[in-house]
């Protein structure tokens, strides 16, 4: 809109503040003299905001100096913020009334740019700090320190209703304002405007100071008339203000309570009553807060710099409005004094002035009656006897009051017109102001009149430790009284200030701005005609609205008007008129009327003055055109002509040298072809020769060399291999003979021992009759048990089988294929090597036919006469040679070529062969883990039944891998059947090892569920629960075992502990545990490859079992010891890595739970925000819109989402992924959101979603791709129909630009569900034309055939989006060997090995460390 205003005649558009300011700054560029425009009105009209909007304008067009690196500009509109925190304040008309004057001077260069600036106020309401009456508020810094958080608690701060100067009105809060955000821009205003951060700080310690000030209570002393602090609360907020200012609190409690009277014999300190101590303290409050504003403005006019060689400046006014309230005191007294002093500056400037240069031109005019309130402006500032002048009287006198100074203003202003007397009161007065009658009391107008400085209080600030504070009163008056109060009149300092004002505003070319309140309601669209019309009449703007009507804008003297439009009528200009005729006779001739000529000047009504300017520049610009003809026309001429002459001597001058240039190249070419012909035949043979014979013994010598280097390395690896072929077998053979004589020794100990138990036992049970028919049942449970599992292994190996066999399938296809590729490569290259020896002997030939014809040419010197016919045969042989060159060159090209494809062929060969190696080695996992499944189902052998009773009857002594014994092999597992006594143990009578084992697997398990349920935290980032438990299983064996419940125990906990536990803390740390504890299981164990198959003896049994344990614990490349693991262990595995993806999968869900209230509150823009954004049309209007708290929130659900994952160290794998399904739900649910509900498909509601969706794209690159990954991309739906919805001109847009540049993710339904619901609620646009609508319609209709679902709509993904070897990759290698028990966990005697060995590693550090 301000590019619209923009050098555009006054008046030719809609009126606005624009207007004015572009007048006053065209005057300005123009005339070279000083502008000033005056904002006036009532409080509450829209002065502040006017003079923002001027002030906005004129920084659009001054723009910066050329020479000025600073922002100028920008440090003159922050201003404004920072001033409106500390001088505005919520009144009964105005929720941001301007409790100051401020004339804003902007000065500017000779090209018409911002050079400088300087602020100046007036008549800052100090009364405000400390005394407000409800609704009113104080001034608004108090309650931005106060909403500041942090800083508000680091000066023990609290809500404002605890503080004596903020809680004397309930209202805290102003409707649509956020003191918080106020507070970060009056913070940025301070930055822009040059205030440092120390500064800063120092300011606000300042505003706490005076808020703790102020709660600063006192009571009647011990003494006469003396006071103390009240309680401790007054002592708290005492202290807290001397701690604030940097002062000593005993002194600052001596100059509230205390006065200082200087007499001749010396210091009289005398005490003050509580009164006079409320009174100081409110003084020094008073004081601190106006020296404090003081130093803002200067700080601001020190920041922005004036020109002091600027010679044009235009100043804005915004001062306070007329003020009209129920009870009205000494500040709307001078309030609406500035107001009667700008509205006589008015009435001369638009009245008197006028008529006067009217009269004195005796053009034919009649005088506009108006107003005069110069009778109001006596009756206040004349001496002796002015209202003002009475008030400073009275305020000299300390015993007068304000029934004394109301008497005194009875008596002398009672036959005053202006003057009325209150009917209810004796005190309080009325004036008759310009805009109405106002009602004043006089009750305050003494004590707001006195500006005392207390010359005690400035020392004690002035020796303040904090710099600022002491700065603020570093300049003490001299004092020359005998007390230490100092009397300043504030009415009569006021009216030198407007004094100074009228004389500036004098000075400079006047424009005013008329702000008028529409109602007293402060509700928009609501007028009140009265109100209104009374606001017009009393401001003299029906009277100016008269004399513009009636009167001649527009003057110019004859001089002037001659020598400007004198052209228009070119035939008047040759004959000796006077200017005064000659004027007449040009206006006359361009049939003006209405125009008045006076003596020295013509005065023209509004509007005519541009219809001489346009006509003028009508005439001017058919001068410029026919001159630019005419020269144009010579100018062309005269190159033309040149430029032909000079081409025909120089297409002379080249013809000849071109002619002689070729001639002597057709001559030196024949030459040079004759020499050339008989020089390349003789170098070709010779080179050819010999190149052939070099290649010959190289090749020769190579391969004879390479293949004996191959035979010679070839029988060096078979003897190295034959022998450690012999050494493996011999060391292995070995060691298994020692060990086999060893374990059948123990084994025959063994068996003699369990069958003398055995035999007394089945003496026993000889006489029970029942023990048979109980066996039997048992066996018969056991038997259906085993059938059971055998059943299940069967069907998973053949499972596995078919697996294997459709992969192994697979792998001989892609090998067959890679063959076939390998033979046809191997066949072109054989064909290319023959193509290559037929051209070697085509050269050959042709090397014997140069031979011969070498031979002629020799006899060609003889035989002169034949020489004519050897030429064309030389010729014709020449021709054929050349071309066998050439073939030969092209069949070594093809030849190299073949070769490099070859070697391409190789490589992809050896690739594929390492892809089958692979292969196989994975086959071989499956194998060994399908021999494993396929040992347990044959383990039961018919033996079985036969040795159940022998089974039943032996204790449990080893129950499994779960107890440490310190007499059994670490390597292998004890021969003892215990896992089949479990059914029968309770039956049986149990011993006392039973027992002991028995309580030591209990032992075990409580241990484990300690573990689990307890968070034991973390140890450098290292899960310490999964450690531990990993640790425990590997000492205890658990991994070799056959058969254990263990597994079954650790899963059922974890899955207790996630349904019991709080899901915010639960999930996370169970998710970083399990998937650690994963990847040790995947990292350290193998499927078992020794098949240990049951035989009638159980030495043979053992023994491989032995053998297992020897051989097991192998390397691997990566250094890292795996551990054969059994059938328990890789089901362990396998249940493991489905709770790992259960517990993604309910974090996945939780959070989606979480999120979609807040997604659906976040796809509309609330309605303030949508009824605002199509109230402002025009976006000079339009405001900013920012990010709704709704996305805040999102914003924070993300981050406390963050802090809940890295806190539980969830491997960045995971939170990844995570918050990529995250982001892939907010597309959906947005998308959705926005394709099913038609109020969402609006222009500021894109705008709305737009803004949100920048938000979350700053917060991915704040987290980053190690974190958020490419989550970004997972909103494309989202973000092109947002897109879409907020780019203008769709109507121009057709249908490939939509689905290729703004569109390509949508699918054409979606397109068409957009672009259907779509309508424009703040600038009324379109949608996309018919013609793309229909051709929509047309595709959807031929897909409606072929698609199987008609829906629009984005599905949610519930995939599991990564596999265990995925995890295996992603997570880094973790070292358990480094975790501490916790302290409460270390009492267990079944993990006595972790405590030993954390105490080694103690005692190792310590002997390091000596």
């Amino acid at each position: 809109m301000m590019e619209q205003y923009k050098g555009a005649p006054f008046g030719e558009l809609s009126p606005h503040v624009f207007a004015v300011a572009d007048a006053s700054y065209r005057a300005m560029t123009t005339e070279g003299r000083s502008q000033s425009i005056l904002v006036s009105g009532e409080s509450g009209a829209g002065k502040t905001e006017t003079t923002k909007l001027i002030m906005q304008y004129l920084t659009y067009v001054g723009g910066r100096a050329a020479s000025d690196e600073r922002t100028v500009e920008q440090q003159v509109l922050e201003s404004n913020p920072l001033l409106e925190a500390f001088g505005n304040a919520r009144t009964v008309r105005n929720d941001n009334s301007s409790r100051f004057g401020k004339f804003v001077e902007i000065q500017f260069d000779a090209n018409g740019r911002i050079s400088g600036a300087a602020i100046r106020t007036y008549l800052l309401e100090r009364s405000r700090v400390v005394q407000i009456t409800d609704p009113e508020r104080n001034y608004h810094c108090f309650y931005q320190l106060c909403a500041s958080g942090k800083d508000a608690e680091k000066y023990k701060l609290g809500h404002p209703s605890h503080f004596h100067y903020l809680n004397q009105s309930k209202t805290y809060e102003l409707d649509g304002v956020s003191n918080a955000e106020e507070y970060m821009k009056t913070r940025t205003a301070m930055d822009i405007v040059g205030i440092s951060y120390e500064e800063q700080e120092a300011i606000f310690r300042t505003l706490a100071a005076i808020l703790h000030l102020g709660n600063v209570e006192f009571s009647p002393g011990k003494e006469h008339d003396s006071s103390v602090l009240k309680d401790q609360k007054s002592s708290f907020h005492m202290q807290m203000a001397a701690n604030l200012f940097m002062c000593d609190e005993n002194l600052l409690l001596a100059t509230l309570s205390t006065r200082t009277i200087q007499t001749r014999e010396g210091i009289i300190i005398k005490a003050l009553d509580c009164n006079g101590a409320v009174s100081s303290r409110d003084a020094l409050a008073k004081t601190v807060y106006a020296r404090l504003f003081d130093w803002l403005v200067e700080k601001i006019n020190r920041s922005v710099g004036q020109d002091l060689n600027s010679q044009m400046q235009i100043g804005v006014l915004d001062i306070y409005g007329f003020e009209c309230f129920k009870d009205n005191s000494f500040e709307q007294f001078c309030i609406n004094f500035a107001n009667e002093k700008l509205q006589q500056h008015f009435n001369e400037h638009v009245f008197k002035m006028e008529q006067e240069e009217y009269s004195k031109e005796e053009i034919d005019w009649s005088y506009i009656e108006f107003i005069d309130n110069q009778d109001v402006l006596d009756l206040i500032e004349k001496k002796p006897l002015g209202i003002i002048a009475l008030l400073d009287e009275a305020c000299m006198f300390p015993k007068s009051t304000h029934h004394t100074f109301s008497t005194r203003l009875f008596q002398s202003f009672r036959d005053h017109p202006r003057w009325e007397k209150a009917k209810f009161s004796e005190t309080d007065f009325t004036l008759s102001h310009y805009a109405g009658k106002v009602t004043y009391h006089t009750d305050f107008f003494l004590d707001k009149n006195r500006d005392y400085v207390v010359v005690d209080h400035c020392n004690l600030l002035s020796s303040s430790k904090c710099p600022f504070v002491a700065d603020l009163f570093c300049s003490l008056p001299e004092e020359s009284s005998r007390s230490s109060y100092k009397f300043s009149s504030v009415a009569t300092r006021f009216k030198q200030q407007l004094q100074a004002l009228m004389e500036t505003l004098n000075t400079t070319e006047p424009h005013y701005v008329r702000c008028v309140k529409p109602n007293s309601l402060n509700r928009p669209q609501k007028f009140e005609n009265l109100s209104i019309l009374h606001q017009l009449r009393c401001g003299g703007v029906l009277e100016a609205v008269r004399i513009s009507l009636a009167g001649y804008p527009t003057r110019r003297t004859y001089s002037e008007f001659v020598d400007r439009f004198g052209l228009l009528a070119p035939e008047f200009m040759d004959i000796s008129y006077d200017e005064k005729s000659t004027t007449e006779k040009i206006l006359k001739n361009l049939k003006l009327e209405n125009f008045q000529l006076g003596k020295t000047k013509v005065f023209l009504r509004a509007g005519q003055i541009g219809v001489l300017d346009s006509r003028r520049a009508e005439v001017l610009d058919n001068a410029a055109k026919r001159i630019q003809c005419q020269l144009r026309t010579f100018v062309a001429r005269r190159n033309f002509v040149s430029t032909r002459a000079a081409a025909f001597a120089l297409q002379a001058f080249c013809r000849g040298f071109l002619a002689r240039a070729l001639y002597a190249v057709k001559r030196e070419t024949a030459a040079a072809i004759f020499i050339q012909k008989h020089v390349r035949r003789w170098l070709l043979r010779h080179a050819y020769v010999e190149l052939y014979s070099a290649a010959v013994t190289i090749q020769s010598n190579i391969r004879g060399f390479s293949t004996r280097q191959r035979f010679v390395h070839g029988k060096k690896h078979k003897a190295a291999t034959m022998i450690q072929a012999r050494w493996r077998m011999r060391k292995v053979r070995s060691a298994f003979q020692h060990h086999q004589a060893s374990i059948v020794a123990i084994q025959c100990l063994w068996r003699r021992k369990l069958a003398k138990r055995e035999l007394r036992k089945l003496k026993q049970l000889a006489n029970e009759s029942g023990a048979l028919r109980l066996a039997k049942t048992k066996l018969e449970k056991q038997l259906e048990d085993l059938t059971w599992r055998l059943h299940l292994e069967k069907r998973i190996r053949v499972s596995n089988e078919e697996a294997k066999s459709a992969e192994i399938l697979r792998l001989q296809t892609v090998v067959e294929s890679l063959n076939l590729e390998l033979d046809a490569s191997k066949l072109a290259t054989i064909n290319e090597c023959n193509k290559n020896a037929v051209l070697q002997n085509q050269l050959e030939l042709s090397g014997k036919e140069k031979s011969a014809l070498e031979r002629e040419l020799k006899d060609m010197a003889e035989l002169r006469k034949e020489n004519t016919v050897l030429k064309s045969s030389l010729d014709a042989l020449d021709k054929k040679n050349s071309d066998m060159e050439n073939e030969l060159r092209k069949a070594q090209k093809n030849s190299n070529d073949t070769i490099q494809k070859l070697q391409e062929f190789e490589h992809k060969c050896y690739d594929l062969q390492q892809n089958v190696n692979s292969l196989k080695e994975k086959l071989s996992v499956l194998e060994d883990e399908n021999h494993i499944m396929r040992q347990k189902a044959l383990a039961v052998s018919p033996k079985s039944n036969r040795r159940g009773y022998e089974k039943a009857s032996v204790p449990e002594k080893n129950s499994g891998a779960l107890v440490p014994h310190t007499d059994r092999k670490p390597e292998f597992e004890s021969p003892t059947p215990s896992k089949l006594i479990t059914p029968f143990s309770h039956g049986l009578s149990e011993s006392r090892r039973t027992k002991l084992a028995v309580e030591r697997h209990q032992e075990n398990y409580e241990f484990l569920s300690r573990c689990i349920k307890d968070d034991i935290g973390f140890k450098d980032s290292k899960p310490s629960a999964a450690c531990i438990i990993y640790k425990c299983l590997l000492q205890w064996h658990a991994f070799e075992s056959e058969r254990t419940v263990i597994f079954d125990h650790i899963i059922e906990g974890i899955n207790d502990v996630l349904r019991v536990g709080d899901e915010n803390i639960t999930l996370p740390y169970w998710l970083s545990n399990a998937s650690a504890l994963l990847c040790l299981l995947q990292r350290n164990l193998r499927p078992n490859g020794f098949p240990a198959t049951q035989r009638s003896a159980g030495s043979s049994s053992l023994a491989l079992r032995i053998a297992h344990g020897l051989t097991s614990p192998f390397k691997q490349g990566d250094g890292m010891s795996h551990l054969e693991a059994r059938y328990p262990a890789i089901l362990f595995k396998q249940q493991l890595t489905a709770c790992v993806e259960k517990i993604f999968g309910l974090m996945r869900d939780s959070l989606k739970k979480e999120l979609a209230p807040l997604l659906g509150s976040c796809i509309q823009a609330p309605k303030a925000a949508r009824v605002h954004a199509g109230k402002s049309r025009s976006p000079g209007n339009a405001p900013q819109q920012l990010p709704g708290s709704q996305w805040d929130n999102i914003i924070k659900f993300l981050d406390n989402l963050m802090i809940r994952l890295r806190g539980n160290h969830v491997p960045s794998f995971f939170i990844r992924k995570l918050i990529t399904q995250v982001f892939s739900f907010i597309n959906m649910s947005l998308f959705n959101s926005l394709l099913l509900r038609r109020e969402c498909c609006t222009f500021s509601n894109g705008e709305y979603v737009k803004s949100g969706l920048a938000e979350l794209e700053k917060w991915i690159v704040n987290t980053g791709d190690e974190f958020a990954g490419t989550s970004w991309h997972e909103l494309n739906y989202i973000r092109q129909a947002v897109g879409f919805l907020v780019i203008h001109q769709k109507r121009r847009k057709s249908l490939d630009e939509i689905r290729q540049d703004l569109c390509p993710a949508l699918t054409i339904r979606q397109i068409y569900r957009i672009s259907t619901m779509y309508w424009d609620d703040k600038y009324g646009t379109q949608s996309v034309s018919n013609e793309v609508v229909a051709q929509m319609r047309e595709l959807l209709n031929k897909d409606n055939q072929n698609l199987t679902s008609n829906s629009f709509l984005l599905d949610d993904d519930l995939s599991i989006p990564f596999s265990t070897e995925d995890i295996d990759k992603a997570i880094p290698l973790i070292d358990p060997s480094d975790i501490e028990i916790p302290s409460s966990l270390s009492g267990y005697s079944c993990v006595q090995f972790l405590v030993q060995h954390q105490n080694e590693i103690v005692r190792s550090s310590q002997i390091v460390a000596a």
